[in-house]
């Protein structure tokens, strides 16, 4: 049963038969409860009609980003793998909460799933940006293959395909044929970072951090049996002791799992010990959440890691005098930039005093109450507008970056979507073979940070 007709229930029964709700604190926390409920339907209802004013019609492809000036309005009529992923489970979403009917849930993904078949692949692997008006390609911004962006891909199409089956067909086919393993470097055991199409090579760097967002197009990659599962120890939870130019020169032990040694290494703040990302930005932490069962799995690693990066990023916050919290990218007034709560990082991004609304919503499985509060506080600063909330805010000088971005918007819905419909978008993702084969890897390791 799904928290809100829980808590429907609950007051029902609690009228009826004149329940006292004691101690005081419970029925506090209740109202609250309820409260913050209604307050996350009534976002994501206005965050969905981004979707549904900005995606095209014919192509059922999401623009980027769209953003409000004092000279008007300007749409970026292109979109990634990224986008196309968060459109669908925002669709998908949207359905399970009652914003949207199941038909019109299916006729919107059926026309994304149509344009997703024609679309140019290489190894069945997309490309990074393609028009949403006709679904060409964007060749100007390079012919990129990323292995994160189709990552996202993946999971969006798995998702759909468990919630909706007439549609699995189609989207087992295009999940089936794109091939991980040209992206994989065995000799190392780690993902390069994309494809040059153009230039006919791989990228040099390596997805050698663990704890960021690649992790869901390595996990789905096992899981489709494109790499071995020994990928997953091979990455690292912190670089090397010996790599001093890190921000921290971690602490912890080497350990084994199916037969591979882990260094599980951790760093600490303000007496909290966690496995860093590569810069300390929410979403590389805890975006690959809202598909993985970390929380629930994860008990002694992803999952508690997951906590300690919500404390962290709201200690952080409050330890600088901030009015809000939540640091990762996002749209900037004039851009875009990277922003994270620094500590968290091996190679920490700066705050730049610069919120980001989807990174509020990434934490409500691990901090309910501390986003009910911060949820206010964005509203004080006047972020919250036709589509929901603005993508950030500086915090010191109240300057508003007026845009919506796909990626951000998508975030937003997933989240509020699992917190209200007791995992949804999770419980379809792992009911797919590709997503239920490696929990084993979830449960099994176990951090340093105990």
């Amino acid at each position: 049963m799904n928290k809100v007709k829980f808590v429907s229930l609950l007051i029902v029964f609690s009228f009826f038969t004149n329940l006292v709700l004691t101690p005081s604190a419970s029925a506090s926390d209740f109202g609250k409860e309820v409260a913050l409920q209604a307050e996350l339907k009534a976002i994501a209802k206005k965050t969905y009609k981004y979707f549904q004013d900005h995606t095209d019609p014919n192509t059922g492809m999401t623009y980027d980003e769209v953003r409000f000036t004092d000279e008007g309005k300007t749409e970026a009529a292109h979109t990634s793998p990224t986008n196309i992923a968060m459109y669908m489970m925002s669709t998908v979403s949207a359905e399970q909460m009652g914003i949207i009917t199941k038909e019109d849930a299916v006729k919107r993904l059926q026309v994304s799933i149509n344009t997703l078949e024609k679309l140019e692949k290489w190894n069945g692997l997309y490309y990074n940006w393609y028009y949403t008006k006709d679904g060409t390609l964007k060749k100007d911004w390079g012919q990129f293959i990323s292995q994160v962006d189709n990552g996202w891909l993946s999971a969006g199409l798995i998702v759909v395909g468990q919630a909706y089956k007439e549609l699995n067909g189609q989207t087992s086919t295009l999940v089936e044929n794109m091939d991980y393993s040209t992206l994989y470097d065995a000799e190392v055991g780690q993902f390069r970072g994309g494809y040059d199409v153009a230039a006919g090579k791989l990228t040099d760097h390596h997805y050698g951090m663990f704890y960021t967002e690649p992790r869901v197009g390595s996990y789905i990659s096992i899981g489709k049996g494109d790499v071995p599962k020994e990928h997953w120890w091979k990455m690292y939870r912190t670089l090397p002791q010996e790599w001093d130019w890190q921000a921290q020169i971690p602490n912890g032990y080497t350990t084994q799992y199916d037969g591979v040694s882990v260094f599980e290494g951790h760093y600490e703040y303000s007496g909290i010990k966690y496995v860093p990302s590569w810069g300390g930005s929410m979403f590389e932490g805890l975006m690959p959440g809202i598909v993985l069962k970390e929380k629930d799995l994860g008990t002694k690693a992803l999952g508690l890691n997951n906590q300690r990066h919500v404390d962290v990023q709201i200690a952080y916050a409050k330890e600088k005098g901030y009015k809000a919290w939540g640091f990762s990218p996002a749209a900037t007034p004039d851009g875009y930039s990277e922003f994270a709560a620094t500590p968290l990082g091996t190679s920490g991004y700066k705050d730049g005093a610069t919120v980001t609304a989807h990174a509020t919503f990434l934490a409500l499985d691990y901090a309910p109450q501390e986003v009910q509060k911060n949820i206010k506080a964005l509203k004080e600063f006047d972020l919250y507008s036709k589509y929901g909330f603005y993508d950030s805010v500086n915090v010191e000088t109240g300057e508003i970056a007026k845009a919506y971005l796909a990626l951000d918007q998508g975030m937003i819905m997933v989240s509020i979507a699992n917190y209200l419909e007791d995992g949804v978008i999770r419980e379809y993702f792992h009911q797919d073979p590709i997503g239920k084969k490696p929990e084993e890897l979830l449960k099994q390791e176990e951090f340093s940070i105990q």
